[in-house]
């Protein structure tokens, strides 16, 4: 079975049940803002929903005939639902750091919320589906027009095999931007991708830092 966005997630796969989830420690008081962002009906929605501690927040409505002719849905005809705001998810990091995770309505009528949820985060992931790549163009360019961070997770829907590779040219994706495989509904791999776009921050982060300089010593 490979994953669709509207797909229920498999109780094997989900992130817990409501015993599982626990409230937030009283010490944590550093959140961290990462943004899903990708087409539509890439899976944005539930990678938030596999990966998240909590009930995730989520914005999905059902798709009615006032789409028809304004949403694309060539590959992804199956779906019913569609996110019309955001997806809402939290993971503790450690005891004062959390992590809050925003998924992106994919629908290009819906592209306006983008630059408000882009405020003040820490990086993104772009997630792809290889039938419709023409779609993760309009998220790849809002990213680098706003000069932020981010890396790109293949999300596997079955049908023809790409390698990475040949994913990475279709896309003119710089060599220095992370690419990776990805299953949207299990939890360990939303969390892998996750942990590669924290350390793609953090190689960042130390690439461009400047070493102080010692002042030359002059002579006597």
């Amino acid at each position: 079975m490979h994953s669709t966005a509207s797909e229920p997630v498999h109780p094997d796969r989900a992130s817990g049940t409501d015993a599982d989830r626990v409230p937030l420690r009283a010490t944590a008081d550093n959140g961290l803002k990462i943004v899903v962002v990708g087409g539509f009906g890439v899976g944005k929605t539930t990678m938030v929903r596999s990966v998240s501690e909590i009930r995730p927040l989520n914005t999905e409505e059902t798709m009615t005939r006032a789409g028809v002719g304004v949403d694309d849905p060539r590959g992804v005809e199956g779906k019913t639902t569609t996110t019309v705001a955001f997806d809402f998810g939290r993971i503790t990091v450690n005891d004062s750091a959390v992590l809050y995770l925003f998924g992106a309505p994919g629908q290009e009528r819906f592209w306006f919320l983008w630059d408000r949820l882009f405020s003040g985060t820490l990086g993104a992931v772009v997630l792809v589906d290889t039938r419709r790549l023409d779609d993760s163009w309009y998220a790849i360019d809002r990213l680098e027009a706003h000069g932020m961070p981010f890396i790109v997770a293949h999300n596997d829907f079955g049908g023809d095999r790409h390698s990475l590779q040949q994913i990475r040219d279709a896309l003119d994706l710089s060599e220095e931007v992370p690419l990776i495989a990805c299953d949207a509904r299990d939890r360990e791999s939303s969390k892998a991708v996750l942990i590669a776009l924290v350390d793609h921050l953090y190689a960042l982060s130390t690439q461009d830092a400047v070493p102080v300089q010692e002042p030359a010593e002059t002579a006597p």
